[in-house]
């Protein structure tokens, strides 16, 4: 649970800064969303606050070999803050929003991501993996398709 916490803080902390933050047409992108994306993203951050903070995890291994699950994870989060960080000191444009972060596209979408679905691994919590790939499937899609629309 207090792993939980701590990654659920890494990710609202930026999140609200960001609210200040945003690019300045940021707006033009969130038009005409695609509905079912947004259901799917909407219904997955709910189930993953849920499931990362109530649902119990299996017992936790102290395995050093299975810990590289958690580690992965961490690193992730790491990258995720490093985003964060580099995308607050830029010009705020929607070319640095999207911009990928050691290869990863659409970075602060695909980094959190994947992020809680390792730890849903680690923690042998099947509820987390399920809800973080409902997630996935619905922010990484959305913000996919806004990075699309800022190529053309």
């Amino acid at each position: 649970m207090l792993i939980g916490v701590v990654y659920l803080l890494m990710l609202f902390i930026p999140n609200i800064i960001w609210t200040k933050n945003q690019p300045t047409d940021y707006n033009k992108y969130v038009i005409n969303e695609n509905r079912i994306l947004q259901i799917f993203e909407k219904v997955g951050e709910v189930l993953v606050c849920c499931f990362v903070i109530i649902v119990p995890s299996s017992e936790l291994s102290l395995d050093k070999a299975w810990s590289i699950w958690l580690y992965a994870s961490f690193l992730l989060m790491i990258l995720y803050e490093i985003y964060w960080v580099r995308y607050f000191k830029s010009e705020k444009r929607m070319s640095d929003f999207y911009r990928s972060l050691c290869g990863v596209p659409v970075a602060g979408a695909t980094l959190p991501v994947c992020a809680f679905f390792l730890l849903g691994v680690y923690e042998k919590n099947v509820f987390l993996m399920i809800s973080t790939i409902i997630l996935g499937i619905g922010h990484i899609g959305i913000h996919l398709s806004h990075y699309k629309k800022l190529r053309r």
